[in-house]
């Protein structure tokens, strides 16, 4: 369950980036899908373990 934010940021960024930019602009998406990705795994790791 942490890990679904990167497997679903992670290629939406390439594929908007694509769409708006070129190979230069995949590049920047995926970039920024991984750390968006990173952000919502570490949140939802940390609301799990507040629930306890």
């Amino acid at each position: 369950m942490g890990c679904l934010p990167i497997l679903l940021l992670f290629p939406l960024g390439f594929g908007v980036g694509y769409l708006l930019a070129g190979n230069s602009g995949a590049l920047w998406g995926t970039g920024i899908g991984l750390l968006l990705g990173l952000l919502s795994m570490a949140l939802i790791i940390k609301a799990l373990r507040g629930r306890r």
